[in-house]
């Protein structure tokens, strides 16, 4: 990595959303990137102490946690991601203080990245109401329910929000999150014009008679 890649983050904060299950490689490739193109990058949790992982079916190994979700705030970071498993998204997005965070991030217009489980946590935080996302294939129907936009494609970003499939999208994934993170801010009021939109009654048909 050249100085200038490995510089191309430096002074960003980003915090990865994690509970127990998480998928390995959609914590770990992320967060070696985010750190290689010179990111600070903070684990949080539910919990302190150690997650574990998971490798589809298998445990794999641990890591530590930095913060729970209740001692920061969306304000301490730049952006988030959040990585998808058998476990940890079902556990993140009930969990209200990892709501209210990315609540908070997507409001102030930051960069959030979801892989694979990790929309869910977007659909229960009320924040994917307009946006073009993709997912893996078993979750499609409950962010078409939020009023969301779902394609088939390896990643997609809109507005900020960058989204994946599986572990073989991590790749693609990876380099859009930086070039979001770097890019920094969207503008909220773009955001919060989509959801108000979905959220708005269908206009009445038009009688071209």
């Amino acid at each position: 990595m050249t100085d200038v890649q490995s510089s191309k983050l430096s002074g960003k904060k980003v915090a990865i959303l994690a509970a127990d299950g998480f998928e390995r490689s959609e914590l770990f490739a992320p967060l070696e990137a985010l750190r290689g193109a010179g990111a600070t990058v903070d684990i949080l949790s539910d919990k302190t102490g150690e997650l574990q992982a998971f490798e589809h079916h298998e445990k794999a190994d641990t890591i530590a946690v930095d913060k729970v979700f209740d001692q920061v705030n969306a304000a301490d970071y730049d952006a988030i991601h959040i990585p998808g498993g058998l476990f940890s998204p079902d556990k993140v997005r009930v969990t209200e203080a990892a709501l209210k965070l990315v609540r908070e991030a997507f409001d102030a217009g930051k960069p959030i990245g979801a892989i694979c489980h990790g929309p869910w946590v977007l659909i229960n935080a009320g924040v994917v109401a307009g946006l073009t996302v993709t997912s893996v294939k078993n979750i499609r129907e409950d962010l078409k329910n939020a009023d969301a936009d779902v394609v088939d494609q390896e990643v997609v970003v809109d507005d900020g929000v960058v989204t994946s499939r599986t572990p073989e999208d991590l790749d693609a994934f990876c380099r859009k999150l930086i070039e979001e993170v770097a890019e920094g801010r969207h503008d909220p009021r773009d955001r919060r014009a989509g959801r108000a939109t979905m959220a708005s009654p269908p206009d009445e048909p038009r009688n071209f008679a």
